[in-house]
């Protein structure tokens, strides 16, 4: 029976056998522990990414981040309805907040937030044609890891808020106004009565006495009173239009056609669209049922926006008038290829005496009294106009319910 030698492994020996005196299999169990760790904190991370994109994408605002260059390096969901080319990733602050200048003003909320200043403010865009829209802006500046400032910029779209609160104010500048415009009114209509009524009777007067025709010290007698007759009229009809401005409704229990009234008042103003060489076309939806309400006044109204679009025309031109029906209101829009209205001063022509015309042509209450008249109807009326584009009346009056 062969010998078998026998050798006492001591644990250094052992040790070089398992080769754990390299550190071999601590190291091994050190990385495994290490990347256990990093994946529990990948996966935390993920949740926490998951939570915040949940959380970003709950905002109604568009939400816009520039990086330190100013160019869009995120957006959220709402963004694309709102500024779908504006902000794509890449482009810079300029194409949304100020598309007409080559570097960005002092004002410009990105650049106030890149120099590490908040910004509150307001803009209004406008894209080819459409209604202006007005948007509420606040950007932060936020640092990044590597120490670079970025700019978090919110838009939110108050465009129903803004017209609701111009409304509001206008319904209250036209109600105080309306109460002066009676009291003046009527202080000044007896006198220029009486400045109207003397005139006529100096005039019959003056023709009855064929001593005073052959006068010819008087030869201009009759000049000067038919002038301060013609004036004192035009000034009663500028009364006339305060007191219709300042006037409580006085019911409104009639039943209107508004097809039927617009043919009228184009029968009314087809000579002076002629003479003009001007254009009207009409495009009337057929059964749009009745508008409860003073068709005097309603004929009032779109006299008052026709006349307005054949005085915005310079020479030949056109002038569309259509009615359609929608959510249980009449729609009437009356458009124009004149001139159109300067966008800082729309929201001014509905002001008593504010007007645009030559001295002579018109006091400005034109617009005031339809407006008036459209909201003591439970109506709206708006316009949109750009400077050599031409203006867009819309009047939307209720239906009456059966």
């Amino acid at each position: 029976m062969p010998d078998i030698k026998r050798t006492r492994i001591d644990g250094d020996s052992l040790e070089r056998l398992l080769g754990l005196n390299s550190s071999k299999i601590g190291f091994y169990a050190e990385v495994k522990q290490k990347i256990q760790e990093l994946e529990s904190a990948n996966l935390r991370l993920r949740i926490k990414k998951t939570e915040l994109q949940a959380i970003f994408d709950a905002i109604s605002d568009g939400v816009v981040i520039y990086d330190s260059n100013r160019f869009v390096q995120y957006r959220n969901h709402v963004c694309p309805r709102q500024f779908p080319s504006e902000t794509l990733i890449g482009k810079s602050c300029s194409e949304l907040f100020h598309p007409d200048l080559a570097l960005p003003p002092a004002g410009c909320p990105v650049e106030q937030a890149l120099k590490g200043e908040s910004f509150q403010g307001c803009f209004t865009f406008t894209r080819d044609r459409q209604t202006p829209r007005h948007f509420d802006v606040t950007a932060t500046p936020i640092e990044d890891p590597s120490g670079q400032i970025r700019a978090l910029v919110f838009l939110r779209d108050v465009t129903e808020k803004r017209l609701q609160e111009l409304q509001l104010l206008q319904a209250e500048k036209m109600s105080s106004i309306g109460v002066l415009a009676a009291g003046v009114a009527h202080e000044i209509n007896n006198p220029l009565n009486s400045v109207a009524g003397y005139a006529e009777a100096l005039l019959r007067r003056f023709r009855a006495e064929p001593d005073f025709v052959a006068d010819p010290r008087l030869e201009v007698f009759e000049n000067y009173l038919n002038v301060i007759i013609r004036e004192s009229y035009r000034c009663k009809g500028v009364i006339d239009s305060l007191l219709s401005f300042s006037r409580k409704s006085e019911g409104m229990t009639g039943s209107v056609d508004i097809n039927a009234l617009l043919q009228e008042v184009l029968d009314l103003v087809n000579h002076k669209s002629r003479h003009q060489n001007i254009e009207i076309y009409l495009a009337l939806q057929p059964d749009l049922g009745q508008i409860g309400g003073d068709a005097a006044t309603l004929r009032q109204v779109f006299m008052n926006l026709i006349m307005n679009a054949l005085q915005a025309i310079e020479g030949a031109g056109r002038i569309d008038i259509s009615t359609t029906i929608s959510d249980g209101h009449v729609i009437v829009k009356v458009r124009d290829n004149g001139g159109g209205i300067e966008s800082t001063i729309l929201d001014q022509i509905w002001n008593p005496f504010f007007t645009t015309k030559m001295v002579g042509q018109g006091v400005g209450l034109g617009l005031a009294v339809t407006y008036n008249i459209v909201k003591k109807h439970q109506g709206e009326i708006h316009v949109e106009s750009r400077r050599g584009e031409g203006t867009l009346f819309t009047v939307r009056l209720p239906v009456c319910r059966s």
